[in-house]
């Protein structure tokens, strides 16, 4: 009886590993869905509807980007949070879902760590401070003139609480001291139509939606929140140079499944995105438009994601920023 439980344990430590090794060789075998945490439009959609099709070019299988937004991106980062742990559904993350909204959101759905297993960092962009061109400021400093003149009669809108848009508004006021009002929306999509109809004043967007925009002359640009300029728009000056030495607020991307997908699988989507991101076509395509390509390890993204919570932790604090 004794020899036979040893048998049976043998057999099973032998067959999971390799069961779990066959899948991640198989893989794919169906399609693969992207959640993107917010509408259509904004840079994390962008970079899933860029991606996607160059992935289903490789492996034969259809991948689907589904847009769930919703609460700051939590909704949808819960969604993959919560689906099997098989490497079919993926989320475009942002800076948003897995480091500024564990400290805005008393009660979160997930935990940004303990929740996800780590695929890769996309990319990174500035925010683009960009006003309606009715405003009368020409510089960050006028802006904050004007904000001084009429305390919360200045308003910056966001596509959601949460975002590094929101807070970087928040950031804008604790730091130039003054009190702009900020108006959220449930999506860029919504936001800028009335930001060029000058429902609002002010918006930190960004850079791959905003500096068209600005490019075209519908919207004002006065500044970037990275702590140097952008080689995509290198006459544009950083938040910092304009008067608010420290500013920086940079968003990100980055690709997470739900916790425990087996390693190859991991190792296999990894490979993947480093291919797609290291194309030429798409530096050329996503450089002109302000996107920061990263690439790397899993383990690079996780130790990325600890660091990014800590630093958000602080700006949120510093900010005051809430979730309303």
């Amino acid at each position: 009886m004794k020899m036979s439980v040893r048998i049976l344990c043998f057999v099973f430590c032998w067959f999971v590993p390799t069961a779990g090794t066959a899948q991640a060789q198989s893989y794919p075998t169906r399609p693969i869905k992207i959640v993107v945490t917010f509408p259509l439009g904004g840079a994390p959609d962008i970079l899933s509807r860029l991606c996607g099709p160059k992935m289903q070019q490789t492996w034969g299988q259809p991948v689907v980007v589904e847009n769930r937004p919703g609460a700051g991106g939590n909704i949808g980062a819960d969604y993959v949070a919560k689906s099997p742990a098989d490497g079919y559904t993926l989320v475009m993350g942002t800076v948003g879902t897995h480091a500024i909204n564990a400290s805005l959101y008393a009660n979160m759905p997930y935990d940004p760590v303990k929740d996800f297993s780590p695929v890769i960092r996309v990319a990174s962009t500035p925010n683009l401070l960009v006003l309606n061109n009715s405003v009368p400021a020409r510089s960050v400093q006028e802006l904050i003139a004007l904000a001084k003149s009429q305390p919360g009669k200045v308003f910056f809108g966001s596509p959601g609480v949460g975002t590094s848009i929101h807070v970087s508004g928040e950031l804008f006021n604790a730091m130039a001291g003054v009190k702009t009002v900020h108006v959220p929306y449930k999506g860029r999509q919504f936001a800028i139509p009335d930001l060029l109809a000058g429902q609002f004043q002010f918006m930190f967007d960004n850079m791959p939606s905003a500096l068209p925009l600005a490019r075209e002359g519908k919207l004002r640009a006065l500044a970037v929140t990275s702590a140097k300029r952008s080689p995509a728009a290198p006459d544009i000056p950083t938040m910092a140079e304009s008067g608010l030495p420290g500013f920086e607020a940079t968003s990100w991307f980055a690709v997470y499944a739900p916790a425990e997908t087996p390693g190859a699988v991991i190792a296999k989507l990894n490979a993947e995105f480093n291919r797609i991101l290291g194309l030429a076509d798409v530096k050329e395509k996503l450089g002109a438009i302000g996107l920061d390509l990263a690439g790397g390890t899993p383990e690079q993204l996780a130790a990325f994601t600890r660091e990014e919570l800590a630093k958000w932790s602080r700006v949120v604090k510093e900010s005051g920023a809430k979730a309303e």
